[in-house]
């Protein structure tokens, strides 16, 4: 049971994982005790794979036979039809049954399968109130925990399980994860490691292995670790999804396509596998591909605010600024609080020649990050086509003081100042964005500034310099004839 979250920066205070470094000889999974069906329900419940379970149930052994009654009960929680095959085979240490499994465990399983963590824990809660000795129950109720996010009571759970199973590899994975979780890189790595020291045939160990290179920037060794996990479990679709988001930082972006899609093909309903093929695509420049998997994640999960922030992206790279604005605004009547996407719709009010509804929007994206470039100049653009120069050159100034390297920022303010016609001011600021980038539409304003200012023959020369670097426009050849004609104009004055 997997929880897709950002990475988290923050400090994390070493644990167990400080303790138990890989290199430490503890002993093998196999030389592990016979486990109970409690047991089993908490690891199904914390989720441990039951590919692993079946594992672990041939490898340890069962204290007791299981009843007819705890067969239905953890096929209820969700083991599969290999695991039960695997108790009704399995010879017990015991022939006489063991304790029956908690009523309390048994509703936390169904609760978590429903994704109601919170409650699931309660129950779990429950449990050990009774039984603070099982290593599993802890177990299960740090994933309760994890899912909710709340880490640091999470780890101390995984921590408690590890004293108790220092020895189960699914112990350390579950630390190696939540310090993946909270970008702690090198200890996820270490704790992986201590894991597959322990089983190394741990298909999810390799899978955290990877995780905590991809963290640190090791995408080689990430995709290895990954490639491992899949040769030993190959219907993994998280690994396989996890792959997709190394390869694509890697540059790789045809296998992270594939990666992508492989996890979809296992489960059709990753949304977060379309969301993230839909990414790609974009960025390829494949809108309509991208669009169709935006659709179906948003189809599979509507709730999903990024889902539809992205797809009205897509939407007004493709043009289709009706589609962008009706997908932004039930994402604002969904999701009030959601703070993207402003940019997006005023580019497509901008398109429709809306400019007021534009800085609105705008407004709002300056508010959201004032310290943004690109959102302060964006809006200098929009109310400078509002014809609002003097509000215009306000935001302009903005953001060429917060990046002066843009040559499209100081081309915008030289044009609000030379509607506003302070020539002179204007002359500076496209004589900085030629600086930057010595471009032929940079030239050409500056040629009909210089030309307003009556200085023809350095308007000549810079329409020259337009026309050398972008020979096929028309419109340059044409202005300098009526610059020449202006010019012999003057002379007969």
């Amino acid at each position: 049971m997997r929880v897709k979250v950002p990475v988290l920066v923050m400090v994390f205070v070493l644990g167990i994982g400080a303790r138990f470094s890989h290199g430490q000889a503890l002993a093998q999974t196999t030389g592990g005790p016979p486990l109970t069906t409690t047991q089993l329900v908490a690891w199904l419940t914390g989720g441990v794979s039951d590919r692993q379970l079946v594992r672990m149930v041939g490898e340890r052994g069962l204290v007791a036979r299981p009843t007819t009654s705890e067969i239905h009960e953890l096929e209820s929680c969700g083991a599969s039809k290999d695991l039960l095959r695997a108790l009704r085979s399995e010879h017990a240490h015991q022939t006489k049954t063991g304790a029956t499994i908690p009523p309390s465990l048994l509703k936390a399983a169904q609760l978590a399968r429903s994704q109601r963590f919170h409650e699931a824990e309660v129950e779990l809660r429950k449990v050990l109130e009774t039984d603070k000795q099982d290593s599993a129950l802890h177990f299960a109720l740090a994933a309760m925990l994890r899912q909710q996010q709340e880490w640091d009571e999470a780890s101390d759970e995984v921590d408690t399980a590890l004293q108790l199973m220092p020895e189960l590899a699914e112990n350390h994975s579950a630390m190696a994860y939540l310090f993946y979780l909270q970008d702690d890189g090198p200890n996820a790595i270490a704790e992986a490691r201590t894991a597959l020291s322990l089983d190394p045939k741990n298909a999810e160990a390799y899978q955290y292995l990877g995780l905590g290179q991809y963290s640190v920037g090791e995408y080689k060794a990430a995709i290895h670790a990954y490639t491992e996990s899949l040769s030993r479990d190959p219907e993994n679709a998280d690994t396989y999804y996890d792959l997709g988001i190394t390869l694509h930082a890697a540059g790789n972006v045809p296998q992270a396509i594939a990666a992508y899609e492989h996890a979809i093909r296992i489960r059709p309903g990753f949304w977060e596998a379309h969301a993230n093929l839909g990414l790609i695509l974009h960025e390829r420049g494949y809108l309509a591909d991208a669009v169709a998997e935006y659709r179906e994640a948003k189809r599979i999960a509507p709730e999903e605010a990024s889902i539809r922030n992205n797809l009205a992206n897509t939407y007004c790279d493709q043009g289709n600024f009706d589609a962008a604005i009706a997908e932004m605004k039930e994402l604002y009547r969904e999701h009030p609080e959601w703070q993207q996407g402003h940019a997006c719709l005023a580019s497509a009010y901008m398109a429709k020649n809306n400019f007021d509804a534009a800085v609105t929007e705008l407004r709002l994206a300056v508010q959201q990050n004032p310290m943004g470039a690109a959102e302060h100049r964006i809006l200098g653009q929009a109310l400078l086509l509002d014809d609002k120069p003097e509000d215009a050159v306000h935001e302009l100034r903005i953001a060429v003081s917060l990046n002066p390297d843009s040559d499209v920022a100081h081309h915008l303010l030289g044009m609000a100042l030379f509607q506003m016609q302070d020539l002179p001011a204007a002359e500076k600021e496209f004589r900085e964005a030629l600086q930057v980038n010595g471009s032929a539409d940079n030239h050409f304003s500056l040629a009909a500034c210089l030309t307003s200012m009556n200085r023809y023959e350095e308007a000549l020369a810079e329409i020259d310099a337009a026309a050398r670097l972008d020979p096929g426009r028309e419109m340059y050849r044409a202005r300098r004839e009526e610059l020449l004609q202006l010019m012999r104009q003057t002379n007969e004055q």
